[in-house]
């Protein structure tokens, strides 16, 4: 049975046109089975820009972004293992905060710190940011609770983060 990645997506540059075809197509050539979560505003940006017929293609669950009601079904099983890319600097604070203000970063939140499940984070943000002073313990408490984190290269291919995945 082909293990279900839970793959996470933020609002950062390159959504559009890299999130399909860098990250959810790859990862579903390796052979995982993609349940697909974005934060809102990410949904609305690939909803704007035609991107959502790419990711559905992809996976045999629906693509959400905001939580169900009490009486709908799970439209996703629970992964064992979960990949937050691209995650922009105002996520992976969040995150590692502990605050879960959308369907996204609830799920993310839930699984945190848990050691049955993997978590890799693939970051996008400025060096600017990266010189914050809260950056580097944003990513420490991330660390602390198992994350593993990769920065994503501005123009660059995105795939590589996928190397920090377990085997399927």
């Amino acid at each position: 049975m082909t293990r279900v990645l839970g793959l996470v997506a933020s609002s950062c540059g390159g959504l559009d046109t890299k999130l399909a075809a860098e990250l959810a197509g790859p990862a579903a050539e390796r052979g995982w089975r993609l349940a697909i979560t974005l934060t809102p505003t990410a949904a609305s940006w690939l909803e704007h820009t035609g991107g959502l017929p790419a990711l559905r293609a992809l996976t045999e669950f629906e693509v959400r972004s905001v939580s169900r009601l009490p009486a709908q079904h799970r439209p996703h099983p629970d992964p064992d293992v979960f990949l937050f890319a691209p995650a922009s600097a105002n996520s992976v604070a969040k995150l590692a905060l502990g605050i879960a203000d959308n369907q996204a970063l609830t799920l993310l939140g839930d699984v945190l710190g848990s050691p049955r499940v993997t978590v890799v984070v693939g970051y996008q943000v400025t060096d600017d940011r990266i010189r914050h002073p809260a950056w580097q313990h944003h990513l420490d408490a991330l660390g602390r609770a198992g994350v593993r984190t990769a920065r994503l290269p501005w123009g660059g291919s995105w795939t590589d983060v996928l190397d920090l995945l377990p085997p399927v």
